[in-house]
């Protein structure tokens, strides 16, 4: 008996020790703004201010566009997900994108409030501040839940919809990005608000891409930066309980104006048939599948994805 109480003893010890060593070989503090500006806010980025927030944003193209897009991009993305749209777009139209509450250098909202009602009012907040009176809404992911409910609550402020694999509906996941789940654990979510394995955050990119091999350092090194901005750890934890896909998706059906909903066939966190749902929905709405792509597709493959926006965008010339 005192063997197995003294070996079950030692076990407990070496499990103490190597839990300490795991999280100070992997203990990655939160990061200032300031630290992370010279990365990742080169020029053009610039900070506004809204509902006390510094919020990071790029406007770029002609600014005699009467129609600028709005590009938003998902969970724990950043505006730098629509880096090969803008460069597609940017010489003809104006294109305007930013970090929501929560994400990248634009950190947490204020009141810590991530409530699709709260996003919408930050958008129109942000084209305000622009002096933006309409502009076609794009959006992926989460981006697409905010984009299709403030362009529901606001219709005169949009001629156009395009929804990138977008929430809306209810759904059930085929697999999930470990960084996700972690931030749904207690306890666990707080420990990573300081431990941060970036082999985390790699595998959970992966699992977004349909090819996993065109995930580069350079882009895990991008998503991993942004996450340690202060706050966001903390802020991901709080947007994915306070936001239930579903609770609005009665309201779809409201939605009147031009859509354009686009889908990677190889989605595994937010499944094709969603995109079904919206294309059913959605009156006189496009649906368009891309075979080789996944739950990012205008990241993944920017080239195939935005020559299908300009398509769309023929209708409004």
């Amino acid at each position: 008996m005192k063997k197995v109480l003294k070996f079950g003893l030692w076990l407990l010890f070496l499990l103490i020790v190597v839990s300490a060593v795991y999280i100070i070989i992997h203990w990655v503090p939160d990061r200032s703004v300031d630290d992370l500006k010279a990365k990742w806010a080169q020029p053009p980025s610039q900070f506004i201010s809204v509902a006390g927030m510094g919020v990071h944003l790029r406007d770029e193209g002609p600014r005699n566009d009467k129609t600028p897009i709005v590009l938003l991009h998902g969970t724990s993305a950043s505006l730098h997900t629509w880096d090969g749209w803008v460069d597609a777009l940017k010489g003809e139209r104006r294109v305007i994108r930013f970090d929501l509450p929560g994400f990248g250098l634009t950190g947490p909202d204020t009141k810590n409030d991530y409530t699709i009602e709260n996003y919408a009012h930050t958008i129109m907040a942000v084209l305000d501040h622009l002096q933006v009176e309409r502009s076609m809404i794009v959006g992926n992911s989460l981006g697409g839940h905010i984009a299709w409910f403030t362009a529901l609550l606001n219709p005169s402020r949009f001629d156009g919809l395009v929804l990138v694999d977008a929430t809306g509906y209810p759904f059930k996941p085929e697999s999930v990005p470990i960084g996700f789940m972690i931030a749904r654990i207690p306890l666990l979510n707080q420990l990573m608000e300081n431990v941060l394995p970036r082999s985390i955050v790699e595998s959970s990119v992966k699992n977004v891409y349909a090819n996993p091999d065109l995930v580069s350092e350079e882009l895990v090194s991008r998503y991993f930066d942004l996450t340690t901005r202060v706050g966001n750890r903390k802020a991901l934890a709080f947007r994915l309980k306070q936001m239930k896909p579903g609770t609005h998706a009665h309201r779809i059906k409201e939605l009147k104006l031009p859509t354009l909903i686009m889908w990677g066939e190889h989605d595994r966190l937010i499944p094709p048939e969603i995109g079904d749902l919206f294309h059913q929905d959605i009156v006189g709405s496009q649906l368009v599948r891309f075979e080789h792509l996944g739950h990012v597709p205008q990241e993944e493959d920017p080239a195939a994805t935005v020559a299908v926006f300009k398509q769309f965008l023929t209708q409004f010339e």
